[in-house]
C-alpha cells in the first residue's frame, strides 16, 4: 500500500455529491486558467474539458454552456467580495468607518484575483458587441452603484457623511474604483496597484465624502 496515501486517507469513500463538487471545482479552475490565457472567444467547451481532464458529458452535467460557466465564475467571485463588504459594514461603528475599511478590499482583489479581473474585463469587451451579454456584464456595476448609494444615504442620515447627492457620489466612487482596477490589469508592473487603489479611494472618501 502506498505510504503517502495512508497519511491522509481516512477509510471513507467519497460520496457522489463530493465527487460532483470535485468535478465542478475542476471545471471552474480549468476555465479560469483557459479564459485568462486564451480569452473568452478563444476558449471553447472542448478546451476546458481537456484542461480539466473530464468528458463533455461531465461538463454539461454541471453547466449548460460556456456562457453559463463564465457567469457562475463571475458570481462566485462577486459573492466573496460581497461577503467581505457585509462583514466590514456589520462590525463598523459608522458608515464613514465602513467605507474607509472597505478600501482594503482592493488589496485582496489585486493580490488574489488579478486573473479573475482580467477574465471579467475580456468578457466586457465581448459584451459591448453582443446585446445578449451586455445586461449580465453591467449588472454587477449597477448593483454596486445601488449598494453604495444606499450606504452613502445612510451615512448622511447618521451624520458621518456629507449631505450630497448619494447616487452621484456612489457613481463617482464606483467609477474611480473600476478605473483603478482597469489600470492595474493593463499595466500590472507600473505600481503596487492594491496600495494605489486603497490610498486613492481613501483620499476620495476623506476629501469629498467625509463630513
Amino acid at each position: 500500500m502506498d505510504a503517502g496515501r495512508c497519511s491522509y486517507y481516512d477509510g471513507t469513500m467519497p460520496t457522489l455529491h463530493g465527487r460532483g463538487e470535485g468535478t465542478r471545482a475542476q471545471i471552474i479552475n480549468a476555465a479560469i486558467r483557459d479564459f485568462a490565457q486564451y480569452g473568452y472567444d478563444g476558449t471553447g467547451v472542448a478546451e476546458i474539458c481537456k484542461s480539466a481532464g473530464i468528458s463533455k458529458g461531465a461538463f454539461y452535467h454541471h453547466f449548460e454552456s460556456k456562457e453559463t460557466l463564465y457567469l457562475e465564475l463571475l458570481n462566485e467571485w462577486l459573492r466573496s467580495i460581497d461577503d467581505e463588504l457585509r462583514s466590514i459594514r456589520a462590525r463598523s461603528s459608522s458608515t464613514l468607518e465602513a467605507l474607509v475599511e472597505m478600501t482594503r478590499v482592493f488589496r485582496s482583489i489585486f493580490d488574489s484575483s488579478r486573473v479573475k479581473v482580467a477574465v471579467f474585463l475580456d468578457f466586457l469587451t465581448k459584451a459591448a458587441r453582443e446585446p445578449g451579454l451586455r445586461e449580465a456584464a453591467l449588472e454587477p456595476y449597477r448593483r454596486y452603484q445601488r449598494y453604495f448609494t444606499e450606504m452613502i444615504a445612510q451615512g448622511a442620515r447618521e451624520g458621518s457623511i456629507r449631505d450630497a447627492d448619494p447616487q452621484q457620489t456612489a457613481q463617482l466612487l464606483v467609477s474611480t474604483a473600476v478605473g483603478l482596477v482597469l489600470q492595474g490589469v493593463l499595466d500590472p508592473e507600473a505600481a503596487d496597484w492594491g496600495s494605489v487603489a486603497e490610498n486613492a479611494v481613501t483620499l476620495f472618501i476623506r476629501r469629498f465624502i467625509a463630513r
